[in-house]
């Protein structure tokens, strides 16, 4: 039986709490199937308050070793470097570089039980997924843009060619897999971007319809990302994969997850060639840190996300399986309102919400 690796960074805030959330459910769903090791290393702000340092080398190289890489949340808004950046964000904005973790997929779906602030949304009429360039774009300036006798800031935004195939054939792939549209059935990949006013992103919108091309079963299209805004809450069973730049997808993901009950229910996975790596969208939330209150649905169907990505990737049919398992034991644990927690409208603590997906587990 093959053992599977995992480096595991729990961070800051309630990042600890819900990691060991995710990590229960796992090892219960595996329930002795398959054997994954779970490796701690330290990273992230607190870290860097106590020691100087942010992320250790031992900690990127650990990373770089293992099957995958599961994380709890980083940052803390009061540890700041000297320039007023955030020094716990460190861990994912490097990790993303040194080791080409190119796509950002985030998943966008609203479960039966949790309400949505938009009036007319049901659960399964928001099912989409957004695929972030990860690599590139606005973010890529990061410790590299310059600030010119305090009064003139500059950053550059990039994109290549090689970076925008990549990962609009990520998306496209995503889109192959799944049924399409809530609205319509239709597998559709949209492309965000602001080709109307600067090249970079004309740029993007040209290579992106060349990748297209290879995909005549999909159905494409193109939005401006301040339509975009609109569309997402006015029609977004509508929309079934979104590729676009750096900063727009993590502008356009949280505003995604809002329509979904909040940060606490948005998974993410962030994935090269080689390597992913497995968290929740959300933040630390410090202000919650410790008061066993956290929602940990976020970090369990990242951790779903990473059992599924193991298993195609080793052809392990028992890591698919747990995958599922684990997704249908949160859909079944949140039906009806059932085990809500308080960021959803609920009462249910991190603890009861954990021991309620473990109990729904059931073979796929």
């Amino acid at each position: 039986m093959k053992r599977y690796s995992v480096a595991t960074v729990h961070g800051d805030g309630i990042g600890p709490e819900v990691c060991a959330a995710a990590i229960e459910v796992v090892s219960a769903a595996l329930d002795g199937r398959r054997a994954i090791d779970f490796i701690d290393y330290p990273a992230g702000a607190e870290l860097y308050r106590r020691t100087g340092v942010a992320v250790p080398a031992e900690t990127f190289e650990g990373c770089r070793r293992a099957d995958a890489i599961l994380h709890g949340a980083a940052g803390l808004p009061e540890v700041t470097y000297p320039d007023g950046t955030e020094a716990g964000l460190d861990f994912t904005l490097n990790l993303r570089t040194e080791l080409q973790l190119y796509a950002n997929v985030r998943p966008i779906r609203l479960y039966d039980g949790v309400v949505s602030p938009l009036a007319r949304a049901r659960a399964g009429g928001i099912d989409y997924v957004i695929v972030r360039e990860n690599s590139e774009g606005l973010y890529a300036a990061r410790g590299a843009g310059s600030l010119l006798r305090d009064e003139v800031a500059v950053d550059t935004l990039v994109q290549t060619r090689k970076g925008i195939e990549r990962v609009s054939r990520m998306a496209f792939e995503i889109a192959r897999r799944r049924n399409g549209a809530p609205a319509d059935g239709v597998r559709r990949v949209t492309l965000c971007d602001k080709a109307n006013v600067l090249r970079s992103y004309a740029f993007f919108r040209r290579v992106f319809t060349e990748v297209a091309a290879e995909y005549p079963d999909i159905e494409f299209e193109y939005a401006l990302v301040d339509a975009m805004t609109v569309y997402l809450i006015n029609r977004p069973d509508h929309y079934d994969v979104i590729v676009t730049e750096n900063m727009f997808g993590d502008i356009l993901s949280d505003l995604g997850a809002a329509t979904v009950g909040g940060m606490g229910m948005a998974p993410s996975a962030e994935l090269g060639a080689e390597h992913g790596f497995f968290q929740a969208a959300h933040g630390s939330a410090p202000d919650i840190a410790g008061r066993g209150v956290a929602n940990p649905y976020g970090t369990i169907l990242a951790a779903a996300s990473m059992l599924d990505w193991l298993g195609e990737r080793h052809q392990d049919r028992e890591l698919v399986a747990a995958a599922r398992r684990m997704e249908g034991a949160v859909a079944r644990t949140l039906a009806g309102g059932r085990t809500l927690t308080r960021d959803i409208g609920g009462t249910a603590s991190t603890a009861e919400a954990v021991r309620a997906v473990c109990g729904s587990l059931v073979d796929a």
